[in-house]
């Protein structure tokens, strides 16, 4: 079902009580970030890119419907496979529908820097969540490189029509906050421009774009900046060429089932082909000095992103700080972290998580009030997020899920180890992202009706 089209349905809730062990071996679904990034590069490349294990969820279908409306041959060839026959660097046709990207801020932000080294005029849009998300700090730089807003929403937001560079400028620009999305729609538009376009972050984000952006063709350096950072230089107008991608387990999805079994009393759990690039895998980091037993084995690679199958076993936590540097690494992951928080013995502050306010909803204020209303202390100071684990949560709460996916999983999560059932007010949004988690969650011994 589209988000659209959900939008005019009556809402699907859904309550999770206390289950026994979960157990088994899954695979969750293929990474979200990687799966946009493939079609789009798919599409820019020349000749055929084969794509296996593509999340099939609706925000990637609607990055795969964009590229059909730009002008590549998308098509689906078996279960999570697909194949692209590209149309080159800037080579782009003007589409002759809006390209609505659904509930999805990287396709829509990603394509914005497509487009943007592309002589065309394209209008983006969305649902009612994503219409209501800043587009402003990723149309600045592609304004800097000649692209040009013709008309948008108020305060930059979509719809949208944005007006391609005839001819783009290669420029050197420092993102304002640690954001893949910014970074990514740089370099896309950078592939159009002569000469060499430079990102730097004070913050390294996300890598995915860097790493396809090579394994498709494309000269790329990137180099410490700073403490923290990194500074990407981008060779522009490469040709690239199609190429094959496996398309590793989504991180972001597998920490729902990792976080169930931690919590669950007796839990065995074993997921294949995770990616573990380590600017995803905060997470992991954290749950371990919580003193969660998350086991790596058969440690593989595809297209420069590393994988491994984790074995999971229910474990005690304990309460953590969690840097303010770690957040670009896991931050769809906190929500889902202040669930373990709260079976965890003692306190967890989480710092900066600033980039949560404007994420699907306002994340921070969304995690407090799933947790408050569930019976666990909960405070928001500045961008820090502090809760007061006792070790088992009482639950019986009602969470408001804000269209937010990741807040209906989360708190799906939650009521399975909680002394009264949790529900969640609509389940519809978690077909962007994990559209087969309530059933393979109930695969794994969870008790959702």
């Amino acid at each position: 079902m589209t988000q659209s089209a959900h939008l005019a349905d009556q809402p699907t809730p859904l309550e999770a009580r206390a289950s026994g062990p979960l157990g088994g071996k899954v695979r969750v679904p293929g990474d979200k970030s990687i799966s946009h990034r493939a079609l789009i590069l798919g599409a820019l490349s020349v000749g055929e890119t084969r794509i296996s294990g593509l999340l099939e969820g609706d925000d990637v279908l609607n990055t795969a419907k964009a590229m059909r409306a730009l002008g590549a041959n998308v098509e689906r060839t078996g279960d999570f496979a697909w194949k692209v026959c590209g149309v080159g660097v800037a080579g782009f046709a003007a589409p002759q529908v809006p390209l609505d990207f659904g509930n999805s801020g990287t396709g829509c932000r990603l394509v914005m820097g497509a487009v943007a080294g592309c002589p065309i005029a394209a209008t983006f849009d969305g649902d009612a969540s994503l219409r209501s998300r800043p587009m402003r700090r990723v149309l600045d730089p592609l304004e800097l490189m000649g692209a040009r807003v013709a008309t948008a929403g108020e305060g930059g937001r979509l719809p949208l029509t944005l007006e391609g560079a005839r001819d783009p400028l290669p420029i050197l620009y420092r993102t304002p906050v640690a954001s893949a999305q910014i970074k990514s729609a740089v370099l896309l538009a950078g592939l159009a421009a002569p000469g060499v376009t430079t990102v730097i972050e004070t913050e390294a984000s996300r890598d995915h774009t860097e790493l396809m952006l090579k394994h498709f063709g494309a000269q790329i350096v990137s180099t410490p900046e700073g403490s923290h950072g990194r500074r990407i230089a981008l060779t522009g107008q490469p040709e690239l060429h199609g190429a094959a991608v496996v398309v590793p387990a989504d991180p972001s999805s597998a920490a729902f089932p990792i976080v169930a079994a931690l919590i669950v009393e007796g839990s065995d759990l074993v997921l294949s082909d995770v990616m573990t690039n380590p600017l995803r895998t905060g997470l992991f980091t954290t749950l371990r000095e919580m003193g969660a037993s998350i086991e790596e084995s058969e440690i593989r690679g595809d297209a420069g992103e590393p994988m491994a199958q984790l074995r999971v076993r229910a474990s005690k936590l304990r309460g953590v700080e969690v840097p303010p540097e770690r957040a670009p690494s896991m931050i769809d992951e906190y929500l889902v972290l202040a669930v373990a928080a709260s079976f965890a013995e003692g306190t967890t502050i989480m710092r900066g998580l600033q980039e949560l306010r404007v994420k699907e909803s306002d994340r921070l204020e969304a995690t407090a009030a799933m947790l408050r209303v569930n019976g666990v202390k909960v405070e928001i100071v500045g961008d820090d997020l502090i809760v007061e684990g006792k070790g088992h949560v009482v639950g019986g709460g009602l969470v408001a899920t804000h269209m937010d996916h990741r807040i209906a999983m989360s708190a799906l999560v939650m009521g399975l180890a909680t002394d009264k059932p949790v529900k969640v007010d609509d389940t519809a949004f978690i077909a962007t992202s994990f559209p087969d988690f309530i059933s393979m969650m109930r695969s794994l011994g969870a008790e959702f009706s």
